[in-house]
């Protein structure tokens, strides 16, 4: 296990004979309760869109904004709760987490505007931040080298559980419930949650530890608000518009800054120096890739299968259920995991990330016909996701000093979540670029755009422009995670190399 700095009152648990702590497996399962928690919400709100335009009078840059208000506040708070959890200890932020969690999830429930709601996802944002690093932090902490990479790989793939079963979770609760119910059963799962790592989880710390980064969690949280921002607002403002170019540039500027700042303080939160090396460089890629196809395509997924298939919100969750059911079978059965020591950590990336990007382009030219081009999609992405993302979250955490395993998990969470954030960002704003090209009635959304048509052959045209508008933004996100896999493959097999001939 790792080497830990415990005060006199919190040494750390007994180990067993492999350096492990004694009730590691049960504590896992535990933790990813929490993560799960966290992670459902990412993708959850998809299956509202909808509901959302319609009872909200949302736009689609209201319903991005939903969206990525969570992933953004996660993304610039991260590498912060991480250095904060190394040195005031795991076990209370993630308490912590689970409570701030809970309550901005009561809040987003009884939302009854668009701003409330994304005032309310930017709370939970906060609990997030704690939980995720957390709980990753923990599990590098409880179990030792022969069983890590095990452990990783179930966590990642409660992960991408969470992820991907929450459009079929929020297809169940709309079809039964109103929409604010989504956000209302996170409640009862943060309530057990707090019992559970009360009475099971071990507390550890780092005393000695760097203390947090405040001003760096200012600066990236702003610097990446500011280019997201720039890219859902630049298909309605228009791409050279003062507010979009304004935006873009604050928000490079301030993110030039951020990196400025973490050079010369001595107690950076993402120590800028670790991107010489080439496996944390390549890691960094292949994760913010991975994350990227992966919420920009159910964020298109859902929208395709309700608005253009004409799916309720419970068919289209069932709907994406075989993407997760994919993902679930390949981890628990072991077969992604002797994958890695085969064929090496590059090679299972680049198989995995070839596999997400033939599933996306497979949905995009497949989709149209009906569901069974989907259904085959969603499989191939599966297992794409199954094979890449244990084996590029151990890269990251392997890269990185192990006396930092919060900040650690803080990077990794980070690099997820600014790549889901990212990946909606972007491929939304292609769907809305096309879609704008296509149709002769202006209007911020696809519902909007019908209610405006004068006839149902003008109808019939606006919903074939929607559909080629998804088409294209799924095929511009499969060209981007096959060349991400790539670069990363690429950039883990020479730091291999080099590691050798050292």
């Amino acid at each position: 296990m790792y080497s830990m700095t415990t005060s006199p009152q919190e040494q750390a648990p007994a180990q067993t004979p492999h350096g492990g702590h004694p009730q590691r497996w049960l504590i896992l399962g535990v933790i990813c309760l929490a993560q799960l928690t966290v992670l459902l919400d990412n993708t959850v709100l998809n299956v509202a869109i909808p509901s959302l335009t319609r009872e909200l009078d949302a736009s689609t840059a209201d319903i991005q904004w939903m969206i990525n208000a969570y992933s953004l506040v996660q993304s610039g708070l991260l590498l912060t709760a991480g250095s904060a959890a190394d040195r005031y200890g795991r076990k209370k932020l993630l308490m912590a987490g689970l409570a701030l969690f809970g309550i901005g999830s009561l809040v987003a429930g009884l939302a009854t505007t668009s701003t409330q709601l994304i005032a309310a996802r930017a709370g939970m944002g906060v609990g997030g931040a704690l939980l995720i690093t957390t709980t990753l932090a923990v599990v590098v902490q409880i179990f030792d080298d022969t069983e890590r990479v095990k452990a990783i790989g179930l966590w990642s793939t409660v992960n991408s559980l969470g992820f991907a079963t929450g459009p079929l979770i929020g297809g169940v609760m709309l079809d039964h419930f109103w929409w604010g119910a989504i956000f209302l059963i996170n409640i009862p799962v943060a309530v057990i949650g707090l019992a559970a790592v009360l009475t099971m989880v071990p507390e550890s710390k780092n005393p000695q530890g760097d203390r947090p980064d405040l001003l760096g969690a200012v600066l990236s949280t702003i610097g990446m608000t500011g280019v997201v921002y720039a890219i859902i607002s630049g298909p309605e403002h228009g791409w050279t518009s003062t507010t979009t170019l304004t935006s873009a540039a604050i928000g490079l500027l301030v993110l030039a800054g951020f990196a400025a700042w973490e050079l010369r303080i001595p107690y950076p939160m993402l120590d800028m120096h670790f991107f010489r090396n080439q496996r944390f460089t390549g890691a960094v890629a292949g994760a913010i890739l991975v994350a990227f196809g992966m919420a920009g395509s159910l964020f298109l997924l859902t929208q395709h299968l309700q608005f253009v298939l004409g799916y309720g919100p419970l068919e289209a969750g069932l709907r994406t259920a075989p993407f997760a059911l994919t993902i679930v079978a390949l981890n628990l059965t072991g077969v992604s995991a002797k994958l890695l020591p085969k064929i090496g950590t590059p090679a299972t990336i680049a198989v995995g990330m070839t596999c997400l990007a033939v599933g996306l382009a497979a949905i995009a030219l497949l989709g149209g016909n009906g569901y069974g081009g989907m259904l085959l999609g969603l499989i191939v992405m599966g297992a794409g996701v199954a094979y890449a993302m244990p084996a590029m979250a151990n890269a990251v955490m392997s890269a990185i000093p192990p006396e930092k395993a919060g900040v650690g998990a803080g990077v990794n969470g980070t690099l997820a979540e600014f790549g889901q954030g990212l990946g909606v960002a972007v491929l939304g704003a292609v769907l809305n670029s096309r879609f704008a090209a296509l149709v002769s009635v202006a209007a911020a959304s696809l519902p909007a755009a019908l209610a405006e048509a004068g006839s149902a052959a003008e109808r019939r045209e606006i919903t074939e422009a929607f559909a080629s508008g998804l088409e294209t933004s799924q095929l511009v996100g499969a060209g981007a995670v096959l060349l991400g896999g790539l670069v990363a493959a690429v950039l883990l097999r020479r730091a291999e190399r080099v590691a050798v001939a050292a």
